[in-house]
């Protein structure tokens, strides 16, 4: 078990600490989505550091065991904000949304899991 919370914990890692980067930087690509989804590109900062918050929770997860399942929890909230977000607009486009959703979640239950 210890295995696949470590391999599970540092892939949601790498994908939201990818994607906080890609936010924080000022890509193109959040902003896009934030027109999209009808959201103020000023909110595109804050969520990348909750995205980056998530991540080095996760990381930190490995040392403090509540804070990594508190972290995986929240970011597990995220993405049901982000679920909701694509749905009000009708968008259908949601194969990114779903392998991000799904990392995470996987690592919210083998946190528990393995330290529950």
């Amino acid at each position: 078990m210890f295995a696949a919370y470590v391999t599970v914990t540092c892939v949601a890692a790498v994908f939201t600490g990818s994607a906080a980067v890609t936010y924080l930087l000022g890509h193109d690509y959040p902003k896009a989505q934030a027109d999209m989804k009808r959201i103020p590109r000023s909110w595109v900062p804050v969520l990348g550091l909750l995205l980056a918050a998530g991540t080095l929770g996760l990381l930190a997860g490995f040392a403090v065991p509540l804070l990594g399942t508190l972290a995986a929890g929240g970011l597990v909230l995220y993405f049901v904000g982000a679920l909701i977000a694509h749905l009000r607009v009708g968008s259908r486009k949601l194969v990114g949304w779903a392998a991000f959703f799904v990392t995470v979640a996987a690592a919210f239950a083998v946190n528990l899991g393995y330290r529950w």
